[in-house]
């Protein structure tokens, strides 16, 4: 039979399947004019889509696309070059490749709607990986703020991402359950996005989870799925490939977060492990960008804040050799501004290594002094060399993976920290820093920690040390 013409009445008339009212609310929404091919392109008899077969209608509709981007030169070769017809549809069906294909010009040229704000639209599809932790929620916040979308892998609790919901529009915040050692899960979580941040890291073992795991096996799987993503064709639909290409074009921006002072010779298991880490991220994809933070200090810190509740609790605090250790503690809130500035450039900062340290450089001893003179207690400490305090935190290591039940996480005696302190922890001479992304780094004395604030004794106002003045004047 002959075919129905497009703008008769029959061709409209009663649609018996699902799939023909799309296509036809799809046509009727468009003049006829709009569908004619481009000067040079070989025409397709766009009528026969309409036959009753879905499988028909996918290859009509692929058809059709492939002889507009072969043909048309409305098309910039860049994209006809970006995505081959033939090769990359192959490729696609490789588990992994040895070379990645992200885009050099970073995110600068996504779609952008609106003034900037959370309720803005900056296509930005971000995929944190540790999002539910102590950096996670500053780059969650900082994403949303700009009017982001963020998916929100997670493998505990319904519990543990609420608090991150609040921080975007309607709908930003996405959390989706995973399991880090299933790789189809990985994918989900991956598959929509254009920007991946890995945060993952842990500075103690589990029975269930090691060191090197957490921080080198995982960030390698991650980068080595991510190349998967890179090579995905976009769909060839002439309407909409702009679009398509803009929201779901594959990874274009890989950022790993490491440790300051990781390397190969660390005393650290852990700071080995990242940096085995940073080696894998960049063999698999050349043009990830590193970060290096030094220990971050805020409000949900694993440093000031254990300090503080052990001095409080004890009257005293365990300084672990002479405490003359140095350090250079960043405020958490600069690394997350540190990290958006990466993602937002023009591709400047892909693949290369860049290490963020505070402005001040502080002994152990001094950073304790800062904080008891934050929470207003009068300084008491107890020096531990280092053979004392290995020893006193060495039958947990030996016993974890030999005991039937979880062990106590560690608190002040953890033995791959006690490793980490007996070298200097401090930004190389010549490595890329805070400077290089635009950002002045905050002083640590002020705001950033004022959440010591609530750990002074008798209210914000007062404290052991101020209280004890006042007496003292009164008499």
């Amino acid at each position: 039979s002959s075919p129905v013409p497009i703008n008769s009445k029959e061709h409209y008339a009663k649609p018996q399947k699902k799939h023909e009212l799309k296509f036809i609310l799809f046509r009727r929404n468009k003049p006829p004019s709009t569908f004619a091919a481009p000067a040079g392109a070989s025409t397709f008899p766009h009528h026969l889509c309409s036959s009753r077969s879905p499988e028909t209608m996918q290859t009509c509709l692929r058809r059709s696309g492939q002889q507009l981007l072969r043909g048309s030169p409305a098309f910039s070769p860049a994209i006809q070059s970006a995505h081959p017809l033939s090769a990359e549809h192959e490729a696609h069906h490789v588990r992994y490749a040895s070379t990645s294909t992200i885009a050099v010009k970073g995110v600068g040229h996504l779609v952008r709607k609106g003034t900037g704000g959370r309720s803005s639209v900056s296509g930005i599809v971000a995929t944190v990986f540790g999002a539910t932790g102590f950096l996670g929620r500053y780059v969650v916040q900082q994403l949303a703020k700009m009017g982001s979308q963020v998916l929100v892998p997670f493998r505990g609790s319904e519990d543990s991402h609420r608090h991150l919901k609040l921080m975007g529009d309607l709908g930003q915040i996405v959390p989706m359950k995973y399991n880090p050692r299933d790789e189809n899960s990985i994918k989900a979580v991956m598959a929509k996005a254009n920007v991946v941040l890995n945060l993952i890291g842990r500075e103690y073992e589990t029975r269930n989870f090691s060191f090197e795991e957490v921080n080198h096996t995982m960030a390698e799987q991650l980068a080595m799925v991510g190349i998967c993503f890179c090579l995905l064709p976009i769909p060839f639909l002439s309407g909409v490939l702009d679009v398509i290409a803009k929201e779901h074009g594959g990874i274009m921006r890989f950022i790993q977060v490491s440790c300051l002072g990781a390397s190969s010779t660390s005393p650290s298991r852990m700071l080995r492990a990242k940096a085995t880490a940073e080696e894998a991220v960049l063999r698999e994809l050349p043009e990830a960008t590193i970060m290096k933070p030094a220990v971050m200090i805020g409000t949900e810190d694993r440093i000031l804040n254990r300090w503080a509740h052990f001095a409080k609790k004890w009257s005293f605090l365990p300084l672990i050799g002479d405490g003359s250790t140095k350090l250079q503690p960043v405020y958490v809130v600069d690394v997350a501004a540190a990290i958006i500035a990466a993602l937002k450039d023009d591709g400047s900062s892909m693949g290369k290594i860049y290490e963020l340290g505070g402005p001040e450089v502080f002994t152990i001893h001094e950073l304790a002094e800062l904080m008891y003179d934050t929470i207003r207690e009068w300084p008491r400490y107890v020096k531990v060399p280092f053979p004392i305090a290995k020893a006193l935190a060495t039958p947990r290591e030996l016993l974890l993976n030999k005991v039937p039940f979880p062990l106590p996480t560690p608190n002040m005696l953890n033995l791959d920290e006690i490793n980490t302190l007996t070298v200097d922890t401090v930004v190389s001479k010549d490595a890329l820093t805070f400077e290089d992304l635009g950002i002045v780094p905050h002083k640590l004395k002020g705001y950033p920690v004022e959440y010591l604030i609530s750990y002074r004794k008798g209210g914000p106002a007062f404290g052991s040390t101020i209280s004890e003045k006042l007496r003292s004047s009164e008499l």
